[in-house]
């Protein structure tokens, strides 16, 4: 009988272990084939999205950063998702920001110029350009969308373009109508956002160009490290290997494990009210697009749509 039951054990052990190499050549050859379909693409895509979670990650640690400007990461096999939670696992604890802090002292009025260029390589809608001077006294951005009001707070004085860059699409509302095309979750990202700001984005899990559009525009990186990506922390998003190419597109991090994230994008302002709006829509989940172009995982819309109404900066 004992020695049966052994047997029995040995055969179990051997059925998972068969359904582990089943799924990893699944996700194999699910990759490959992602990999084929991109390079099929005329021309070369660019996503605003985040570096695989496969690749190697900067430690935060410490606390509140000393430079200034921010980025992330993304696969979408559960292979990847495990290995960023590992990594996540060995980060030393961060002190998480409770505020956006000014990097630099307090600019006069008229002090800055920013600097604006044309962008039509992309999947864009262009309202015009932002004014050079922007305007220092804004601390508020809410959006408005179709769950409620996300309040963030705003440091024009740490990534006065950045906002004047929003203020500016705002006004022209820009934004009304939008559809966040990516929630990121641990368990197909290894990473804990959602994203916003394309303006053809559908978020059907269907459009194989969601992620890429902008506002025929781009500018100059802020704020780059200014703090780590905890939960709360917004921060805008360009291409992969890329700098200098933000433009309408932004993230906000739900999760405080996102501080693994290497420092590379814009940090734009800190959630002040709202966050529990998309903790409610990340339950229901998110739809993987099969037909992703660059296969990044980067338009994983949500189940349940979050559409932009409004968003105001006073």
């Amino acid at each position: 009988m004992r020695r049966q039951r052994r047997e029995d054990i040995a055969v179990s052990g051997e059925d998972r272990q068969n359904e582990e190499d089943r799924q990893r050549q699944l996700a194999r050859e699910h990759k490959e084939r992602q990999a084929k379909r991109a390079a099929e693409q005329t021309g070369k895509a660019k996503r605003n999205t985040f570096i695989g979670a496969a690749v190697a990650v900067v430690v935060v640690a410490g606390g509140i950063f000393a430079a200034t400007t921010l980025v992330g990461n993304d696969n979408d096999t559960s292979a990847a998702a495990a290995q960023a939670s590992a990594a996540a696992t060995a980060t030393p604890t961060v002190n998480m920001p409770t505020a956006l802090p000014s990097s630099t002292p307090t600019a006069k009025p008229g002090a800055i110029t920013c600097e604006y260029k044309r962008d039509t390589s992309v999947p864009h809608k262009f309202v015009g350009l932002p004014p050079k001077k922007p305007n220092l006294k804004l601390s508020t951005m809410t959006v408005t969308t179709n769950h409620g009001k996300i309040v963030i707070e705003v440091d024009p004085n740490a990534t006065p373009c950045s906002v004047n860059s929003m203020a500016f699409l705002a006004k022209k509302g820009f934004y009304e109508g939008n559809k966040c095309h990516r929630l990121a979750k641990p368990e197909t990202s290894g990473l804990f956002l959602l994203q916003c700001g394309d303006p053809q984005a559908k978020a059907d899990g269907k459009n194989p160009t969601d992620g890429q559009g902008n506002a025929g525009y781009v500018f100059r990186d802020e704020a780059v490290g200014t703090i780590p990506y905890g939960r709360g922390v917004v921060f805008l998003t360009q291409p992969l290997d890329a700098a200098g190419q933000n433009s309408s597109q932004f993230a906000i991090s739900l999760s405080d494990e996102n501080t693994q994230i290497e420092p590379v994008y814009s940090v734009l302002g800190m959630v002040r009210s709202g966050l529990e709006i998309l903790d409610k829509v990340a339950e229901d989940g998110v739809l993987v697009n099969p037909d992703d172009i660059t296969g990044d995982g980067g338009s994983t819309a949500p189940k349940n749509p979050v559409v932009i109404k409004k968003v105001t900066l006073k």
